[in-house]
């Protein structure tokens, strides 16, 4: 019987973790052996991972959550990596596999490797090469001691192997984002702000912004909002904001009557606005992917992405962070010559199953 454990630590990983329980369940209905455990470290308490999150997304709940939450990044990885080593002496794994880039990810990878437990690390080898970004450090610590890479792109095989990874602990695989979008997207939920606002389809947009480079810096994001208001001609602009970038833009007194801040949303009610969308505008890496299958334009307000094939491929353009780069990227937009954008190889839904399939053939665990 192979013991998996499975880690997540805040709502996208939940998302990368959850096709994988569904392929794990399906192996096990064939008769396979394989077991598995899921621990929430408790990194991001979201008042959205309610019982209504983990039906939506068909996920079970943990079998054991941390609660490790809150404090200094370093108090964050220093509580989760306590807390994770109590939890797999107790309840010893075979692999156990780690998602994404968040702390979560390099804690419980570290805590693995030190009690002689083998690492997977789903979305291995993605890069930024911006150190400024935790989530970079999260990725080389968690790729310097992880045993099998399942990668999204030949990007990140190509990665990897320039860091001296060998061949055959990478199994390009996909991207089970990709496998939650394609799930669930026929599931997307129209949020109540559609009919308030009156929404059409393809005649607004949607805003993402959360990373300090942009939010923290008054003059930035004023320029940024500033310049995004004059050139999206008439389209209403919905902007699900955090709480604290909203006490920001209010205390700047942004606004506009096209400027509709709003909570933030669920998975499935922000896919429904994002599909039915013109354009999104975003700093997030996981949004340049699903704007990239769902084929929608998408502008990213950052000077690097560890997602290339989302540009190289897909809907995606690096605008960069200089307010000025956003009037040129509008009239490419309302002009209709937008790129096409195609869909990367193997972000077809299958890929958990792959990786399942890859787990049962390893003969070391």
């Amino acid at each position: 019987m192979k013991k998996i454990t499975l880690i997540a630590g805040a709502r996208p990983n939940f998302m990368k973790i959850a096709p994988i329980i569904h392929a794990i369940k399906a192996a096990q209905a064939n008769g396979k052996e394989i077991a598995y455990r899921l621990v929430h470290t408790g990194q991001h308490y979201d008042k959205k991972m309610s019982g209504d999150f983990f039906e939506q997304l068909d996920i079970p709940t943990p079998d054991k959550n941390l609660g490790a939450g809150g404090g200094s990044q370093s108090e964050q990885t220093a509580s989760i990596m306590l807390g994770f080593e109590k939890e797999l002496l107790e309840n010893p794994a075979d692999l156990v596999i780690v998602v994404g880039d968040v702390t979560s990810t390099m804690a419980c990878a570290i805590v693995a490797q030190k009690l002689h437990t083998k690492v997977a690390h789903v979305e291995g080898g993605i890069r930024s090469n911006d150190w400024t970004m935790p989530e970079e450090i999260n990725r080389l610590v968690t790729d310097a001691i992880t045993n099998y890479f399942f990668t999204t792109s030949k990007v990140a095989n190509e990665n990897l192997i320039k860091s001296g990874v060998k061949q055959e602990q990478i199994f390009y695989v996909g991207n089970t984002m990709i496998d939650t979008l394609m799930k669930q997207r026929p599931r997307f939920n129209k949020p109540e702000i559609w009919d308030e606002l009156q929404l059409k389809e393809k005649e607004y947009m949607v805003m993402t912004l959360h990373r300090p480079a942009n939010v923290d810096q008054e003059e930035q994001i004023k320029s940024l909002m500033d310049e995004i208001i004059a050139h999206s001609k008439e389209v209403p602009l919905i902007f699900p904001v955090h709480p604290r970038t909203a006490k920001i833009l209010n205390s700047l007194q942004i606004s506009h009557p096209r400027l509709h801040m709003v909570e933030p949303l669920g998975y499935l009610e922000f896919n429904y606005l994002v599909e039915k969308s013109k354009a999104v505008i975003t700093d997030s890496g996981g949004i340049t992917e699903e704007t990239t299958v769902m084929g929608i334009p998408c502008m990213t307000l950052r000077d690097n992405t560890e997602r290339p094939e989302t540009i190289t491929e897909g809907t995606n353009e690096l605008l960069g962070t200089d307010p000025k780069a956003i009037e040129p990227a509008m009239k490419l937009l309302f002009s209709g010559n937008w790129k096409t954008g195609s869909i990367p190889h193997l972000w077809d839904g299958n890929t958990a199953t792959r990786i399942v399939d890859e787990i049962l053939k390893l003969k070391e665990i």
